[in-house]
């Protein structure tokens, strides 16, 4: 009996080891941009007035807010917060009017980016010598986040204050260049930056493009504070950080490469479609009403999408998807697929019923050439060849601006 009872406690120790052991934290393979910005003593911030455009997801490799770590760094005087679509606890709904407030963890106003104005107004940009910018991108052109950077070297150049960037990754890694290219009559806050839809670029690289090529209104005086140990095959998954929801519908890293995959699928407002929104796997299906959703899945299988299973939610039926962001799929491709399912199996075009005044369609996919070219019938194979022109003249450009 005690010699038994003996072998249950050490295999309840063993069995505690193991369970403390792989519920550590994982060392981070990645320094960020603030990272660095510390191990230089906040040398370019010393002595300054400094405003922070951040939110929820402006943390440290270790989880420590940026906006903490600039208030409680010797010579360096934080005195504004700039907060971007969702707020800056990243809570409010996708396109949700962000009213400004104060901050509880500093005390400080929170001005909104995403109120009356998407731009810094000269009266929220006086009394600061720099701004600084850090907040997690997705590397997808639709999400507003560098919209926001956009705006704010815009504002800045027109100030003369200089705007520094604290580097991080992009979730998708930085080969993936996929996906259509921006007409100028559909640049908008869902698509600022004339770049594909899927860039492969970090927001410190993509600052720096948008600098040089007045994308941002003009140039501003701009510094990136870079990684360091991150390289371009490098997705999420592999930089040993945690991940911090950056907005509502992007809970998980995972969450990213679907949101690559159906946000223009999605964007087709009154056409009864559905991307999984309000349940707890954002994205990760594509369905329509009326639905036959096992012929809708063996169209998809026929496209390359062997992982895609049927699904119904309510009035919805279609496909569930199997994505990651190590995957050899390109991600935007997937959702000229669904689209061109959608309409195989619909009475009458798909778009009949767009009736969206804001255009939202046109401004994130960048042109409306997509309506035509489905419409004829044209398939979705040569849609996607299309845009190889767009990707293979970026990847060009891009290189001067590469950090990594």
């Amino acid at each position: 009996m005690g010699q038994g009872s003996a072998k249950v406690r050490a295999m309840i120790r063993i069995f505690a080891l193991v369970f403390f052991l792989v519920t550590l934290p994982l060392s981070a393979a990645v320094d960020l941009g603030i990272d660095v910005l510390k191990s230089q003593g906040f040398a370019p911030l010393a002595g300054k007035r400094v405003g922070l455009v951040t939110n929820q997801t402006g943390v440290d490799s270790a989880g420590t807010k940026t906006r903490l770590i600039l208030k409680r760094a010797q010579g360096v005087q934080l005195v504004a917060l700039y907060s971007p679509e969702h707020g800056i606890d990243g809570t409010v709904g996708a396109g949700k009017y962000v009213a400004s407030r104060k901050d509880a963890a500093t005390g400080l106003t929170v001005h909104s980016l995403y109120g009356p104005t998407r731009k810094p107004t000269p009266e929220m940009l006086r009394g600061i010598d720099v701004l600084v910018y850090d907040m997690q991108d997705i590397g997808v052109r639709s999400y507003t986040y560098v919209s926001t950077m956009a705006k704010c070297m815009e504002a800045c150049g027109e100030q003369k204050i200089p705007f520094i960037v604290l580097d991080r990754p992009n979730p998708l890694g930085g080969t993936r260049v996929e996906g259509p290219g921006i007409e100028g009559k559909w640049i908008s806050f869902v698509g600022q930056l004339p770049v594909p839809y899927l860039h492969g670029m970090t927001v410190g690289e993509l600052a720096k493009m948008a600098n040089a090529h007045g994308w941002a209104g003009g140039r501003c005086q701009l510094t990136v504070v870079p990684m360091q140990g991150w390289t371009r095959d490098m997705t999420w998954q592999h930089t040993g950080l945690r991940w911090v929801q950056t907005s509502p519908n992007i809970p998980r890293a995972a969450s990213v490469p679907y949101y690559a995959a159906t946000s223009i699928f999605g964007s087709l407002e009154g056409a009864a479609l559905d991307v999984g929104i309000g349940t707890d796997a954002p994205f990760q299906c594509a369905g329509k009403c009326g639905l036959d959703s096992a012929a809708f899945v063996r169209e998809l299988q026929s496209c390359g999408l062997r992982s895609a299973e049927p699904y119904s939610r309510k009035e919805f039926a279609g496909a569930r998807l199997s994505l990651s962001a190590d995957s050899a799929v390109n991600l935007a491709a997937v959702n000229i697929q669904l689209l061109c399912a959608a309409q195989k199996f619909s009475r009458g075009s798909i778009f009949a019923r767009y009736r969206d005044a804001d255009n939202i369609l046109w401004k994130i996919y960048g042109s409306t050439s997509l309506r035509t070219q489905i419409e004829k019938g044209v398939s979705a194979a040569a849609i996607i060849a299309g845009w190889q022109s767009v990707a293979e003249r970026f990847r060009s450009a891009r290189q001067a601006y590469l950090l990594y």
